[in-house]
């Protein structure tokens, strides 16, 4: 698939995993939800391997690199966006991640050397304000109290641990190590990490047989974890951390489109001036430089 195809892919996927993870939340505590959501997608991905004869042995160096990158991807990132929207409207965690490329661009920078471009960053700035203008109706009811607060803070963790796994995603790319290999070990890797997590907290390991909680959580497997992911982390290695960290602004816009269609959202005059905007960042941040 080319650079583009990745992209959209990607956005599509995960821009729809917004409604699917609503059928995930409820009598099953996050942590849970979270962990059978990568335990499967592992397991997956280790038969995928096995059928294909792809080697699954590392060094002890190389799954220290790959377990540091499943936790912060596979697993406390996740988590602290189900906390996070535990105390706060969906769009300011969406506006959070929409700071994605800036930050994955710094991280580049601290960790690697690389050049910070004028371009990435306009396109990033456009984005941010794309989607800070999409969802300014839901900000104007906000209210500071302690829960906004704790949405806050866990908005900002979720976001910082996100691009710190992007950067051990870009290192292990760079180290060699093949994609769907390094996702089967990083998944089992996060979702072991999130039990641990789930039992420390004393929370239980409840599952709920409906098929709302069973299809959801397949589609989260298969699309949102196995496709979405080895799509993103093959972008990553092509296009950089920063380029295809703009999948984060991305993906609000296509939830809404989603929710306009199946859960009677409006689309505001705002809302539309907002997609412009990070539309064009899009475009700014994706076009080949000359």
């Amino acid at each position: 698939m080319s650079n583009l195809q990745l992209f959209a892919a990607c956005v599509a996927i995960w821009g729809s995993t917004w409604i699917a993870i609503t059928f995930q939340l409820g009598a099953v505590a996050p942590e849970a939800s979270v962990f059978y959501r990568f335990l499967l997608a592992a397991a997956m991905l280790f038969a995928y391997c096995g059928l294909r004869g792809l080697p699954l042995r590392f060094s002890r160096r190389e799954h220290l690199w790959i377990a540091i990158q499943g936790v912060l991807m596979f697993s406390v990132s996740y988590v602290c966006v189900y906390y996070a929207e535990q105390h706060v409207v969906s769009g300011l965690v969406a506006v959070g991640y929409c700071a994605s490329p800036l930050l994955n661009m710094l991280g580049m920078r601290l960790f690697f050397g690389s050049a910070m471009t004028g371009r990435v960053a306009l396109g990033a700035l456009l984005g941010m304000i794309g989607i800070t203008l999409v969802f300014w109706p839901e900000f104007s009811h906000l209210e500071a109290d302690g829960h906004v607060a704790i949405g806050a803070f866990f908005t900002a963790a979720a976001v910082i641990l996100s691009a710190l796994s992007n950067m051990a995603a870009h290192r292990n790319h760079d180290a060699g190590l093949p994609v769907w290999q390094t996702m089967a070990w990083g998944m089992l890797y996060g979702a072991l990490f999130t039990l641990a997590l789930t039992l420390a907290l004393g929370l239980p390991l409840g599952f709920e047989a409906t098929p709302a909680y069973v299809l959801s959580l397949l589609y989260l497997v298969v699309f949102g974890s196995i496709l979405a992911f080895g799509g993103f982390l093959t972008l990553l290695g092509r296009i950089g951390a920063a380029r295809a960290g703009y999948i984060g602004v991305m993906v609000p816009i296509v939830a809404l489109v989603i929710s306009a269609l199946f859960e009677g959202y409006r689309w505001e005059l705002l809302a539309m001036v907002g997609v412009a905007f990070a539309v064009a960042g899009n475009v700014i941040i994706l076009r080949r430089p000359a």
